[in-house]
């Protein structure tokens, strides 16, 4: 029987368990990735280590989220993030350079290679033969210091691809229909690898699109082959030398496999508030829009802005449209300045924006009240606008131009003829606004610069006997970490813990904080409940470091998503889930909860019973996890775990 894709680049990356049993492997890393909304806790972190310099094959630290610099703390996580990459031997994107899924996959990454990345959408890097895999911070700060990252041994569900696309049907459909398919929850575990002849007709950007917004599904990543398509954008990049034929096996097996007819899709959206709230523009036709806008690192290519600008070309912006456009990279931003691309949208009446994450995470776009925005971006979660009364509607570039020129939803093959876009024989290549670091002779003499808004990673405690507490806090299904960590405006205070942790579930219970506070004080314990898929979206470890520091010590709920389950052990909160999921109903908030016992259970792997002595009742949980993960919940999370054993 052959291998696929994913078996050929873990089993060349394979350094501990096996591919073919156990709970769990450990793969080596070869490229971090980090952003300024969590780079500085991972670079912080690493500096605990003691390690003087990065053991991975290249490092690179991007600024795209905090861009508007708002107050100084922005400022000063920059110039920290800076000096400690050049110190420490990781390469730094400035800001203005892009948004660091868009430039590493134009100028960084390489196929066959490991990426990880403390965002969830580093899976990019799959549209070019990459297993990218998101992370919490502190997983990328071991990476950085040479050890492995750990994850579930993978299922692998294949995607097959036949056919080919209609004109004004773009890969952000093909990602919806599979969205549609594989939803939003159930997918952990899995990665999602594209086969099929319908693959062949997608180039890299459209591959990227995939890959990123496979990021919703919940899936540990999703990887294309690299092929004649991958080595075509690599040259026009001027990195031919980089390319790497990968393929599967004829013959590869997979855990499943689903198959999509692109003849058949049609222009589609999610609707608000889930990435997985799937219907088809048809549907929703002549809606009336008050903002469209373009980018993200999901559809802020060279090849999405030339169609939206060629759709524009002689047009204007329907008069009711707030309409703007942010190209992912200073690279895309300069060709379509070159051909005359980013003339015709401005003529349009498009507002060009900066080349970051920006809207995307609620940094700045902020739609009107009860506005219907149409956005090229990835998730759409309630309140992630900066608006909470908005409905977000994610929609391919070519269906946001169809509305931009509408006002209204609209199919977008309305238009007329679909504009034809050439590959560039070669792109703009200037990486000056990537800072090398100091060689390794002359590093003594860096110094690394620490504003007043930066602190230290706070420290834990080795796991308790018994954890005597309070359910502090009850919350439903689909959890995300926006919900718990609410990014835009608030993430300036990521390097500071202590306050970023006034604002934990700010937009669920804004007295949240504030009762776990009172509770730590009286050496209470905060448990926090939920349901079906805890922890979904961004992989910010934040929202984990800020309930640790709360004392929250245990999260039971009915499922976890795989990042956030791995950044609560990091940090030694205890992930538990019910054995009978109806059991959810016996615990309300402010119940006095108790978990005897539990160091004893959770060393020895015996059975894990949590007591609600306001109700008198025993309530049965799993601890599921691997023998690694025991040992560091046992010494209080993964930084005393590594010291303990330095």
């Amino acid at each position: 029987m052959g291998k696929n894709l994913v078996q050929k680049i873990l089993e060349e990356h394979l350094v501990d368990g096996s591919l073919t049993e156990g709970e769990e492997i450990g793969i080596r890393i070869d490229q971090t990735l980090t952003q300024d909304a969590t780079g500085t806790m991972a670079y912080l972190q690493f500096e605990s280590m003691g390690v003087p310099r990065v053991k991975t094959k290249l490092s690179i630290s991007y600024i795209d989220h905090n861009t508007l610099q708002q107050g100084f703390e922005n400022a000063d996580d920059h110039r920290y993030l800076q000096t400690v990459a050049y110190k420490h031997g990781i390469k730094y994107s400035k800001a203005g350079n892009g948004i660091c899924h868009q430039v590493n996959l134009e100028r960084i990454g390489r196929p066959g290679w490991t990426l990880l990345g403390s965002d969830s959408h580093t899976p990019t890097g799959g549209g070019i033969g990459m297993i990218s895999i998101g992370a919490g911070g502190l997983d990328i700060a071991v990476a950085m210091a040479g050890g492995a990252f750990y994850m579930p041994r993978p299922k692998v569900v294949a995607v097959k691809l036949t056919g080919k696309l209609k004109p004004w049907v773009s890969s952000k459909d093909i990602i919806l229909k599979v969205l549609e398919i594989m939803t939003t929850k159930g997918n952990v575990g899995v990665i999602v690898e594209y086969i099929g002849d319908g693959v062949e007709t997608l180039e890299v950007p459209q591959r990227a699109t995939i890959t990123n917004m496979g990021a919703e599904l919940g899936v540990t990543t999703s990887v294309f082959p690299s092929d004649e398509k991958t080595r075509q954008f690599l040259k026009a990049q001027g990195r031919e030398d980089h390319f790497r034929e990968l393929k599967a096996d004829a013959d590869a097996s997979y855990d499943k496999v689903i198959e999509i007819n692109l003849d058949e899709l049609v222009p589609m959206t999610a609707k608000p508030h889930s990435p997985g709230n799937i219907d088809t523009i048809k549907n929703l036709e002549g809606m009336k829009v008050n903002q469209v806008l373009v980018g993200s690192c999901t559809n802020s290519s060279y090849r999405d802005l030339m169609i939206v600008a060629s759709a524009l070309k002689g047009k204007k912006i329907h008069p009711d449209v707030s309409f703007g456009v942010a190209p992912g990279s200073r690279q895309v931003l300069d060709m379509i300045a070159e051909n005359g691309a980013l003339v015709d949208m401005v003529k349009a009446g498009a507002r060009i924006l900066e080349s970051a994450c920006g809207f995307c995470i609620g940094a700045g776009q902020s739609p009107e009240t009860n506005a219907i925005s149409l956005r090229t971006n990835n998730r759409n979660f309630y309140g992630r606008s900066g608006t909470d009364s908005a409905q977000v509607y994610l929609v391919s570039p070519e269906t946001a131009v169809a509305a931009a020129l509408t006002g209204k939803i609209t199919v977008p093959s309305e238009l007329g003829e679909y504009p034809t876009v050439e590959n560039p024989e070669k792109f703009y290549i200037d990486d000056s606004m990537i800072i090398e670091p100091i060689n390794e002779t002359d590093m003594a003499q860096a110094e690394v610069v620490r504003g007043p808004n930066i602190g230290n990673p706070p420290a834990t405690d080795p796991l308790m006997e018994t954890i005597t507490g309070e359910a502090t806090l009850k919350v439903g299904d689909k959890i995300t970490t926006d919900h718990i960590m609410p990014a835009g405006a608030r993430l300036k205070y990521r390097s500071n813990i202590p306050k970023y942790s006034e604002f934990v579930f700010e937009g669920v219970d804004s007295t949240f904080a504030t009762r776990c506070f009172t509770n730590k004080d009286k050496k209470i314990a905060n448990f926090i409940i939920g349901g079906k898929s805890y922890g979904q979206g961004s992989s910010r470890e934040h929202a984990a470091i800020c309930p640790m520091y709360l004392d929250v010590k245990a999260v039971v709920v009915q499922s976890f998503e795989r990042i956030h389950k791995a950044n609560l052990i990091n940090f030694g909160i205890l992930p538990l889930t019910f054995v009978n999921e109806a059991d959810l109903e016996k615990i309300d908030q402010s119940d006095e909860l108790e978990l005897t016992d539990i160091r004893k259970a959770v060393e020895t792997k015996g059975d894990i019973f949590l007591t609600n002595k306001t109700k008198g009742i025993k309530i049965p949980l799993n601890l599921e996890v691997s023998d690694r993960q025991r040992e560091t919940l046992l010494d209080g999370g993964t930084l005393n775990y590594m010291s303990k054993r330095a």
